[in-house]
């Protein structure tokens, strides 16, 4: 058994291994959204499809000697493949520049092709490795159970996917990640081809009857379990039996890619918030599928009801629950859900004789869900309506499967107690449809796409001094503006006058004026939100910004009627649409530097910044296209990560000085923190920022940093909130006066 345990294990932890990699290299080109993440597994999902078919066919139609020969084949080209690209791409599974997009338009399409471009035929064949090397194990040792191989799949399913976030991404960056695996597929691909030729030595055996059984992977998209049926034969699955594998199936997928999403707009999209949804998803797998007695219809239904309660706490609490609540309140109502979908798909499991159908059917249900979350879902709702929806449809299959349960041996006690259980589960999944409808009943306007949801609310409504309307993306207000007309050319929110940007505006244009230059500020703004930094700007400025999501776009603009920020600032405003950092490395190319006085980064998904924004490459192209004396702004507030030691370490290594200004709600202002750099030691020290109301701070480190974020490493391990925020930097805050003359020493010191 041991050359069949090496390969099926490799090929399990090679699956899950290079699937958050993957995804770590498509995030940057697609705006950091969380969608990139659903469509990553849509693909996934159905070349695993593809893998089970091949597998199956294969199985089922061909002798053994010529499914060796044919596998043999596969692996071979996949190997060359693999080379090739390494040869002519530098590396063999990244994709190259020219999959950057172009546009906003056809994420989804364009993603999944550079997908099956850069690493479809190696996920395909690793796909098929379960099921066909089980299968071929079964013929060559009639004697011994195939099943154990099941758990080892399982162990390297789980080993890869909770080993990624903590011992690979911190510590080793992705092209060494892309190296390693490549090399590790090699392996897999000798020791799979050593059970071949064991294949092939064996004596010419006819092919197998398409009915018969081979022991396949029950999972669509996590690992390798599989019930062995007590029964021999029996009735072929009839239409209804196959319907209801493809529902439970497809609600289970649904309810994880859900989770995902809930988990990833408020912290950051990225392989930290992607495996631990997909860890808990293939657990309930390797639990419902290793025996009937570990699925308890009562437990489980009592869990989802406790999850769903601590779901909708989280839900009414927002952002601002803290990310240790979000995560056990999401991460056990998908484990209840999933309980409950794969406890009863495992209840209706064939005969032997009928499995490889079975397994074919769940698969399908896999992908169907990861097609309606990733296409159909952004389509057909306004709001991430797909949670609620699955987290209710598994608390309808725990009622079905109690309603199954309940027998005329039953007592009035246990009738009763069901009946309970059953109203309790309704009540949770009405009430999770009820707020999310509440909320968007609220919403004037409401539009999700592939960069998220974005809602207009309307607030005081009877009082005209008041009335406004603002801009919600996912939970987080990103800008709001008032009705009346003296008061529409008010900045607000994070963007006032003594918040960061405003103080960094206003100084460059005393230093201007203090100079005898001519007035008139270039200003770049990452992230337009409703476009109120245009409200900072005078008639002789211009405004450069920077979007990516239409939906954003055509609001600032006056669509609706709600905002009118762009049109009424009498500064000349530039919109580009596009990742902003795709869009200024093109601009550096073709036309140089923008030459900005200031340059704000705002880019914000909800209430997490894209990863791929706040890089030591990222910050040095923002730094590349300031004037001589230009300022870098950069907003990082955050609920659950610390930002503070990061953009210090971006300063220090580009030698810039820092001063945090951290502005508190009041009047027509909301909570900000903005971190100011600039080459100039004496910027922040200016009369604009001594005399503000909001609390500046001039900031070094005590040491060295350990951490920065870069595109080949970055972690959000590193910067989730411990303790007090902050807690690394220390103030550098002399008691008379500014500093003298600035030296070549940086502020982050």
């Amino acid at each position: 058994m041991s050359r069949y345990a090496v390969a099926i294990f490799a090929s399990a932890f090679l699956l899950f291994g290079v699937q958050p990699l993957v995804g770590r290299y498509s995030l940057p080109w697609y705006g950091g959204t969380p969608s990139v993440w659903t469509a990553c597994m849509l693909f996934f999902q159905v070349v695993l499809l593809g893998g089970y078919a091949y597998s199956h066919g294969l199985a089922s139609r061909l002798a053994p000697r010529a499914q060796a020969r044919v596998h043999l084949g596969l692996l071979a080209v996949t190997v060359l493949l693999l080379g090739a690209r390494a040869l002519l791409s530098g590396s063999p599974v990244a994709p190259g520049p020219e999959w950057r997009p172009e546009g906003t338009a056809f994420a989804v399409p364009r993603l999944l092709a550079m997908l099956a471009a850069t690493i479809g035929l190696p996920f395909f064949v690793l796909s098929t490795t379960g099921p066909l090397l089980q299968s071929w194990f079964a013929r060559a040792r009639p004697g011994r159970s195939p099943y154990p191989l099941y758990a080892l799949s399982n162990a390297g399913s789980l080993l890869a996917l909770l080993g990624y976030p903590f011992l690979v991404e911190p510590w080793v960056g992705r092209g060494a990640q892309a190296w390693g695996w490549s090399l590790g597929f090699v392996f897999f691909a000798g020791a799979c081809a050593v059970c071949a030729l064991e294949v092939m030595k064996q004596p010419a055996e006819a092919p197998a009857p398409a009915t018969t059984a081979t022991p396949v992977t029950a999972t669509p998209v996590a690992g390798d379990t599989g019930p062995e049926a007590s029964a021999a034969t029996g009735a072929p699955p009839t239409v209804r039996s196959t319907l209801t594998w493809l529902a439970l199936s497809t609600c289970a997928s649904v309810l994880l890619l859900a989770t995902t999403n809930q988990l990833s707009q408020d912290v950051a999209a990225g392989p930290f918030l992607w495996v631990l949804p997909l860890a808990v998803y293939l657990l309930t797998f390797i639990l419902a599928f290793s025996r009937e007695s570990l699925y308890s219809r009562t437990v489980y239904a009592v869990l989802l009801i406790a999850a769903g309660a601590g779901v909708g706490h989280a839900q009414t609490q927002g952002p601002q629950s803290s990310l240790a609540l979000q995560l056990v309140a999401y991460s056990v109502a998908l484990f209840a859900g999933s309980m409950v979908c794969h406890g009863e798909l495992y209840r209706l499991r064939p005969p032997p004789r009928y499995l490889s159908a079975f397994y074919l059917w769940v698969s399908m249900g896999g992908a169907l869900g990861a097609l309606l979350v990733s296409v159909l879902a952004p389509a057909v709702f306004r709001a991430y309506w797909e949670y609620p929806l699955s987290l209710g449809a598994c608390c309808v299959v725990a009622l079905a499967g109690m309603a199954k349960q309940a027998g005329e041996d039953s007592t009035r006690t246990q009738r009763l107690q069901r009946v309970l259980r059953g109203a309790m589960l309704l009540l949770v999944a009405g009430h999770l449809t009820y707020t999310m409808a509440r909320e968007q009943g609220r919403a004037r306007f409401a539009s999700r796409n592939f960069f998220g949801v974005v809602r207009v609310m309307e607030q005081s409504v009877g009082d005209p001094e008041h009335h406004r309307f603002s801009l919600l993306h996912g939970a987080i207000t990103h800008g709001l503006q008032y009705v009346a007309p003296e008061r529409k050319a008010v900045a607000t929110t994070y963007y006032t006058p003594e918040a960061g940007l405003g103080l960094a505006i206003a100084e460059q244009r005393r230093l201007r004026q203090a100079v005898g230059l001519p007035p008139g500020l270039r200003v770049g703004v990452l992230g337009l939100g409703v476009g109120t930094s245009a409200a900072l700007l005078e008639a002789e400025d211009t405004g450069r910004f920077y979007e990516i999501d239409p939906a954003v776009i055509a609001l600032a603009r006056g669509e609706g009627g709600y905002f009118s920020y762009l049109r009424d600032t009498p500064a000349k405003v530039e919109l580009v649409e596009g990742d902003a950092r795709i869009s200024l490395e093109r601009e550096l190319e073709a036309t140089g530097p923008q030459g900005f006085d200031v340059l704000a980064l705002d880019t914000f998904s909800s209430d997490a910044v894209p990863v791929h924004l706040l890089t030591q490459e990222a910050v040095a192209l923002y730094r590349a296209h300031l004037a001589p004396h230009g300022v870098l702004a950069m907003h990082i507030s955050n609920v659950h990560l610390d930002l503070v030691p990061l953009t210090l370490a971006h300063a220090r290594a580009l030698g810039l000085h820092a001063a945090l200004v951290v502005n508190e709600t009041q009047g027509d202002a909301l909570r900000s923190n903005w971190m100011v750099l600039s080459p100039d030691r004496e910027f922040s020290w200016g009369p604009t920022f001594t005399q503000a109301s909001a609390r500046v701070r001039r900031l070094g480190l005590r040491d060295e940093p350990d951490f920065t974020w870069t595109d080949e490493k970055s972690s959000v391990l590193h910067v989730l909130r411990r303790g007090g925020p902050s807690a690394s930097v220390k103030d550098v805050e002399p008691s008379s006066g500014p500093p003298g003359p600035a030296s070549a020493q940086p502020a982050a010191e």
